[in-house]
């Protein structure tokens, strides 16, 4: 799968942990950075990712932050983009299942790393089950709702 990856710097550790994890698993990964922990503002590196899953240039984003709220917030603005911000494993399948998200948004001050690993698997390998939540999801997109 083609996903690309971004975060600031509070994001930055769990950013690299997951690249690695990504490509250990064959996936083609982009990184969009930050390259560093030095502090940074989150939207110059959140949005890139939000509107590249957008296009179509890439199947799927994930974007990392302190909180991953204000992450989750820039990437939402983004028309085209369902981003969920998951905190735990069925946070992230219903995100999948109901929601078709195809942007994961973490926090890193607020989960630990070994359930990053376990949200991001669960989030990559859940199908979006349609159904009822097509529907939703169209009215998600309706602008003139």
């Amino acid at each position: 799968m083609k996903i690309v990856i971004g975060s600031d710097h509070a994001g930055f550790r769990y950013k690299k942990i997951l690249k690695e994890w990504l490509e250990a698993h064959g996936h083609e990964v982009a990184d969009f950075g930050t390259y560093s922990a030095d502090a940074t503002d989150y939207p110059v590196f959140i949005r890139p990712v939000a509107r590249a899953v957008a296009c179509g240039e890439y199947e799927r984003g994930i974007i990392l932050g302190g909180s991953g709220n204000g992450e989750a917030m820039v990437a939402n603005r983004v028309r085209g983009v369902r981003c969920s911000l998951c905190w735990n494993v069925e946070s992230a399948r219903l995100a999948r299942a109901h929601n078709d998200a195809n942007v994961l948004s973490l926090g890193e001050r607020l989960i630990s790393e070994q359930d990053a690993v376990a949200i991001l698997e669960t989030w990559l390998k859940t199908s979006f089950d349609g159904g009822r939540h097509s529907r939703r999801i169209a009215q998600i997109d309706d602008e003139s709702a």
